[in-house]
């Protein structure tokens, strides 16, 4: 019988490499054609690789959480005798066991499952994966492109490195853009971390560490300099006893990815003010009857979507994004308006499309179905990005106050909390009032202190005066 080698599909917009999320297959288990496989996530989806052909599985390559490039070999298989595969074997002839191994470079290789646009959970083993990129998926491509083993030659950074070059190095898309901000050729970095087989990866700490070697090559400085997160050792935990370990891989990765980056880019600040919202409460309880006619649960959250479309109009600087390749500021003249999530995944941030031009009704439908499907893993793709401004609620556990991490590359987030009577004044009196603090964090790179206050009051003002919704609405 003959073996025959499964690679690492080409799916295609830019994707150069995906983190292995789950194994649905082991060594010995006989598979059939379009049996799913492993699943695999990248910055666009998460992938099931279904079996091209039917076969026995000899040997899977790669563990949960490891990062592998395209064309990489997954899989070795023991095809049955009425397999036909048109491939000629390794140069050392038969293989081991005197099987002859079969290197099939051809459209086999590329046969790829359904790109799922749901994002299932991440099961206590690892066994499901999704993605936020909070949090959502990250737009954009790249150059799709053949990723090489990328020799190391060990050390770090400097050290008589200077001559180091790799043609095709192997890094994530999180290093790459890391790599760019800071001006730095990936080519040029000695790889440390672990990729797969021989090769090795570029870590963030690789480009970092680069860029204060003595001996690196010089590359022009960016037009707006940004300080990068400081370098540390990866921590290691020493095994004990009562302790269970599962990979930290697929969308909890993500999540912390996405929260670093945020926080080590962005210069936080946060605004935490009160809101009276005794008469939003009073025009929720008027419309839930009328819109439960309509088949809509009316919350309150739609209600704050669109007061803050409304200070967003006011305030456009708050539905920005900073472009850091150009060192241009985007203003956005749509308002998708992202609502985390939380799911047994993780936290997801589906997008509320422009909220500018639908009404409370139609918003509530939108937050309704969103929230259903990325808290059943059945969320869309297209629903997971393109947000311009995000808002995060905690509902009834919503605390008093906190201060919520900025949705990268956007500038501001919204955060709501609980609900709670408590005494106000109202005309010289003192009475019983429903009060909630919103908690508002910036980008103070872009947004000054005044204008996020100004913004966040804009807020309060409609909810605390909801009928103003009503007579701005376009």
């Amino acid at each position: 019988m003959a073996r025959w080698e499964f690679k690492l599909p080409d799916i295609g917009e830019g994707v150069t490499e995906g983190e292995i999320v789950a194994w649905l297959v082991k060594p010995g288990d006989v598979v059939k054609e379009d049996q799913p496989m492993i699943e695999v996530m990248t910055d666009k989806a998460t992938v099931t690789i279904t079996a091209p052909k039917s076969g026995t599985v000899v040997e899977t390559r790669g563990k949960v959480g490891e990062v592998v490039a395209v064309h990489a070999v997954l899989l070795v298989f023991e095809l049955g005798g009425g397999a036909a595969v048109s491939a000629a074997p390794h140069a050392g002839g038969a293989g081991t066991n005197g099987h002859a191994t079969v290197k099939d470079d051809g459209p086999a290789a590329t046969a790829v499952g359904d790109i799922k646009e749901h994002l299932p959970g991440m099961g206590g083993g690892g066994t499901g994966a999704g993605v936020r990129e909070g949090v959502g998926v990250r737009e954009g491509g790249g150059v799709r492109e053949s990723v090489g083993s990328g020799a190391s030659t060990g050390g770090g950074a400097g050290g008589g490195m200077q001559g180091y070059f790799n043609e095709k190095p192997l890094a994530t898309p999180a290093t790459r853009k890391l790599a760019r901000d800071m001006s730095v050729d990936l080519r040029r970095v000695p790889p440390s971390g672990r990729g797969y087989g021989d090769a090795r990866r570029v870590t963030r700490t690789d480009v970092e560490g680069f860029t204060r070697a003595p001996s690196r090559i010089s590359t022009p400085e960016p037009t707006l300099a940004r300080a990068s997160a400081p370098a540390h050792a990866p921590v290691s935990i020493v095994h004990g006893p009562l302790e269970e370990r599962i990979p930290f891989a697929g969308m909890r990765r993500k999540i912390s990815q996405r929260m670093a980056q945020s926080t080590h880019t962005a210069a936080h600040f946060t605004f935490v003010e009160e809101c009276d919202v005794t008469a939003l409460k009073a025009l929720r309880a008027r419309l839930r009857a009328p819109a439960e006619a309509a088949g809509v649960k009316l919350s309150f959250l739609p209600f704050i979507v669109k007061a803050t479309v409304a200070a967003l109009k006011k305030h456009p600087m708050l539905n920005t994004a900073l472009d850091e390749s150009t060192n241009e500021l985007v203003f956005r003249k749509y308002f998708h308006i992202g609502i985390a999530t939380a799911t047994e995944a993780g936290l997801m941030v589906p997008v509320v499309k422009d909220a500018d031009r639908k009404s409370v009704l139609d918003v509530a439908r939108d937050i309704d179905r969103l929230s259903n499907e990325a808290r059943s893993g059945k969320a869309k793709l297209d629903d997971l990005q393109g947000s311009t401004f995000t808002i995060t609620s905690l509902g009834a556990q919503g605390g008093l106050f906190a201060t919520p991490i900025i949705n990268f590359p956007e500038v501001a987030i919204l955060g709501v909390h609980q609900m709670k009577q408590k005494p106000v004044v109202k005309d010289g009196q003192i009475v019983i009032g429903d009060v909630m603090l919103l908690s508002l964090s910036f980008d103070h790179r872009i947004v000054d202190g005044h204008i996020g206050a100004a913004f966040a009051y804009e807020i309060i003002g409609y909810l605390e005066n909801p009928d103003r919704l009503w007579l701005e609405m376009t």
